[in-house]
This record gives C-alpha cells, sequence and structure tokens, in this order.
C-alpha cells in the first residue's frame, strides 16, 4: 500500500507539472510615480495580488518611478506572497517618451533566468524599445516582451513592424508579447505574427478608459493586448478587470490609470 501510495503521489505530481498554469497581468498603470499616493499603491497591490506575474508600463524615469514599484512589490509582500520585482532602465525615446518597465512576480512559483534587458537592435527605431525577461516555471522557460508603442495618432504601427523580427532574433525563446500597442489586433501589422503562429488573447475588446461614460460604456479603445506563440502556448482563461468600478467617477479611477489590466492563464504545451 505505502509503495501504491508513492506511485500515486509521483504521478499527481508530474500531472501537476505538465498542466500547470501561470496568471499572466498586463497594465499600464499611467505615470506610476511619485503622483501615486500611498492609497493608491495599496489599491493597485489588491488588483495584481492574485495574479502570479505582472507586467507595467508607464512607470515614470525619472524620480519616483522605481521607488514607486518597490512599494508596490512592499504592499504586494504584506497580501500572503512573497514578490520580486525588476525595473528597467529608462527607454531611449525623447526626454518626452522616455519611461521604464517593471516586472513583478511571485517568487515560490517562478524564477527569473539571467538579466533581463532592453531591446538593442531596435532602439533608434522604436521610441520605447521592448523590456526582456526570461523566466523558469518548473521544467519550462518563457520570455516576457514588455512594450508601450507609440501613440495612436503618431502611428505605432510603424513601430510595431519590427516585432516580425524578433522570433528569428531570439529562435530559442518563448516570447510573449504584452503591453499597450495603442493598436488594435486587427490592423494589418500584426499579419506577419499571425502568419508565424502567434495569437492574439483579446479580439475586440476595448481596454482604454473614457472620459465619461456614456449609455454605461466606459471603455474607449482596443489598445492592450498579449500575443503568444500557439505552437507553444495554450490559452486557459483571459479576463480584463473592470477596477473603474470600484469609484465613484472615472475622474476618480484615472488617477490610478487610464487603462484596465488584462489578464490570460496560460498553459505551455
Amino acid at each position: 500500500m505505502r509503495y501504491f501510495n508513492t506511485i500515486l503521489l509521483i504521478c499527481l505530481l508530474f500531472v501537476s507539472t505538465i498542466t500547470a498554469q501561470i496568471k499572466v497581468c498586463s497594465w499600464n498603470v499611467e505615470n506610476i510615480g511619485k503622483s501615486k499616493s500611498e492609497a493608491d499603491i495599496e489599491f493597485i497591490a489588491t488588483i495584481l495580488r492574485d495574479f502570479d506575474i505582472v507586467a507595467l508600463q508607464e512607470v515614470v524615469a525619472g524620480y519616483g518611478g522605481a521607488q514607486a514599484v518597490a512599494k508596490l512589490a512592499d504592499a504586494l509582500n504584506r497580501k500572503g506572497a512573497k514578490w520580486e520585482y525588476v525595473v528597467s532602465e529608462p527607454t531611449s525615446g525623447s526626454t518626452y517618451k522616455t519611461e521604464r518597465y517593471a516586472f513583478l512576480w511571485k517568487s515560490h512559483l517562478l524564477k527569473i533566468k539571467g538579466s533581463p534587458w532592453l531591446e538593442k537592435k531596435y532602439q533608434l527605431l522604436i521610441d520605447r524599445e521592448p523590456f526582456y525577461a526570461t523566466f523558469k516555471f518548473g521544467s519550462k522557460e518563457f520570455t516576457l516582451v514588455n512594450f508601450h508603442a507609440i501613440t495612436k495618432s503618431k502611428q505605432p504601427e510603424t513601430e510595431i513592424k519590427y516585432f516580425k523580427f524578433l522570433p528569428s532574433q531570439y529562435p530559442s525563446l518563448n516570447l510573449i508579447f504584452v503591453g499597450d500597442f495603442n493598436c488594435p489586433q486587427s490592423h494589418t501589422v500584426f499579419f506577419p505574427l499571425k502568419k508565424m503562429g502567434y495569437e492574439s488573447v483579446f479580439k475586440n475588446q476595448k481596454t482604454s478608459l473614457k472620459k465619461v461614460c456614456k449609455k454605461g460604456n466606459c471603455l474607449a479603445s482596443e489598445f492592450d493586448n498579449i500575443w503568444f506563440d500557439g505552437k507553444k502556448n495554450k490559452v486557459v482563461n483571459r479576463d480584463v478587470i473592470h477596477f473603474y468600478e470600484n469609484f465613484e467617477s472615472l475622474d476618480e479611477a484615472r488617477k490610478i490609470s487610464d487603462h484596465i489590466p488584462i489578464v490570460v492563464e496560460l498553459e505551455w504545451l
């Protein structure tokens, strides 16, 4: 009987390993820095605590950005799990456009591999070049590519077009693109990625906030998304977080962010 129980336990562990899933959240949290109050940071932590790894865009490049992420990690650590974090160097765009990226993750589930890096090859062609970090989850590895495109009026497709070269540039990596593309997934600029087998987690999902809700509709544009290689990854679940419903007005909600968090639960094939 003891032998049977041991074999059963090994089988259960094996099954749990091969079917294990990770909840990934991406959020343009709009100028997270010294302007965010302690209450704001606490609210953001409450939103993020149930996820396993978080990619943030619009971390302030100057004083206060990295410090705000550290405060966020500290707030998350008080909510039942141990979190680690990394903040990028400022991106190479103009002073007005430059910012940092951040990743936060539960350390009992995920281990970071090597040093994260900002994209070098296309840094002169992309104002806020992507920020990469490779993570180990059991025997699996994946690389999140955190990105915030230029605004819609400046034609973000002129930057996104270089993404078609990244899978061949990093052929050994399981790249998962996350962030604010300021561009819908239906745009033709994404066609090359789709031909390679990449899929968007969301379709026709608006993610930016209006300034005023109209007839119960508070979302404006389909900007944020997550792109994954369908040959390597499988979507188990997807969700968006309507955090603004916790506030009496969109003006109050927009002090946190003008975008909503997007979430995907992934399984590796």
